[in-house]
């Protein structure tokens, strides 16, 4: 992402990219769209700003016109003869640039809707490779890849700072948490912001394992789950990021790796793992809330007394509307929670915190996202007496207590995992 390139170099390597990446499902979507407007209706950015520029198929403009000009049916014929459209410049990447990374969270709400299918989120991702190519990345997003590269963490978290806190987890549960120890059942990984904001979450993971009697361990070289290489739009930061936890789950021999309470950090493993590596994964790949239902269902954690207060739940668009996780969560809340209560629009067409896709990351999107916090505001002041949410991703939890703030809203924000462990038997 190199900005010493020559004059019109960056528009060059940017159309490229886009030509690249518009394969025959993207290719398939740009001819489908019949601009009906159903998407912009599914965007809490458009909906609490009511800009046009916010419609999530506008966004896609730029690669649209790239695949018109040089890869749609007749285009080699319609450029000969003036009829193509014109090619997108350097100037026009750098006005686009702030939609593509500030104001979309690849939710994938816009996509639910589509009366056409549309994968907008999906293709947004793809686009975003041209914009990184061309070095047309937001700042806060660039930093994060510096560190990454670094310490591995998007946040600068080292080794050392995640040794402190699970010392002070041990203190407060009295029990062990092993580091790289092989032939465990679980890898499990985190994101930064848990290990830092919320580390009480390796308690519970502690607490949880070891009611259920299996072994659990964290890799000292691969103990971040979030991909800023997704969230950037970088295939081969993305692949070498998760390369690290691959490899060092196969080294130490582990049955499962555990994706945490992180939305696109699950996507990027889960679901993307195997495309980027070429190749299957040696070893399954589950989501934290799939083993604790798995082991609430087997009866290893069973549950105790419910927590009393009025709750609801948010639903990550990652893990609930893209990854498919829509009852389990229910089901521990239903276990664990006396007085739970869905909020208006849960489940696969909750709105988004507002903060996914790399935004939270990227000081220069703060007022769009707390704008886009809006509509999830709305739905939790719809519930009479609320106490409490539970918001299962690290990334949505932090973005929520911004956003609470903002709204002089007094709600507890909790994780699942840490409820689920502080209501055992």
């Amino acid at each position: 992402m190199s900005t010493q390139l020559k004059s019109g170099a960056k528009s060059e390597i940017a159309i490229a990219k886009f030509v690249e990446h518009t394969d025959a499902e993207v290719a398939s979507f740009f001819e489908a769209c019949v601009h009906c407007g159903e998407c912009a209706q599914a965007c809490h950015f458009h909906l609490n700003t009511d800009d046009p520029k916010y419609t999530p198929i506008y966004k896609l403009k730029p690669m649209e016109r790239a695949y018109k000009r040089h890869k749609a049916p007749f285009s080699t014929l319609k450029r000969a003869l003036g009829l193509a459209p014109s090619e997108v410049t350097e100037d026009e990447l750098r006005e686009w640039e702030p939609l593509v990374y500030d104001a979309c969270n690849m939710c994938g709400r816009c996509t639910l809707v589509c009366p056409m299918g549309l994968d907008i989120a999906g293709t947004i991702r793809k686009m975003r490779e041209g914009f990184a190519a061309a070095g047309f990345v937001p700042e806060g997003l660039l930093s994060a890849a510096e560190y990454v590269k670094k310490t591995t963490s998007p946040m600068g978290v080292t080794i050392k700072a995640l040794k402190a806190q699970i010392k002070h987890q041990e203190k407060a549960t009295g029990i062990k948490i092993e580091i790289d120890l092989k032939g465990a059942d679980y890898m499990a990984t985190f994101s930064s912001m848990e290990i830092m904001g919320y580390p009480e979450v390796l308690g519970a993971y502690a607490k949880l394992f070891k009611r259920a009697g299996l072994t659990w361990t964290i890799s000292s070289v691969a103990y971040e789950a979030t991909n800023v290489g997704v969230q950037i739009g970088s295939g081969a930061l993305a692949k070498e990021i998760l390369s690290r936890v691959v490899d060092a789950a196969e080294d130490l021999g582990v049955k499962a790796v555990i994706s945490p309470e992180c939305g696109h950090a699950y996507g990027a493993i889960r679901w993307a793992g195997p495309n980027l590596m070429g190749r299957q994964l040696k070893f399954e790949v589950v989501h934290i809330i799939e083993v604790l239902d798995r082991l609430r269902r087997e009866g290893r954690i069973p549950a105790g007394e419910k927590d009393s207060r009025r709750m609801t739940l948010h639903d990550p668009c990652q893990i609930v509307r893209r990854g498919g996780l829509l009852k389990e969560p229910r089901s521990l809340m239903d276990d664990s929670c006396s007085d739970f209560v869905e909020m208006k629009g849960a489940g696969v067409t909750n709105f988004c915190c507002g903060g996914g896709g790399g935004v939270s990351a990227n000081p220069r999107a703060e007022d769009l996202k707390l704008a886009a916090f809006n509509s999830k505001a709305g739905q939790l002041n719809a519930i009479e007496g609320l106490e409490a949410v539970i918001v299962p991703c690290g990334n949505c939890r932090a973005v929520f207590e911004d956003g609470l703030d903002d709204q002089e809203m007094n709600l507890e924000v909790i994780g699942l995992s840490e409820l689920v462990a502080e209501t055992l038997k």
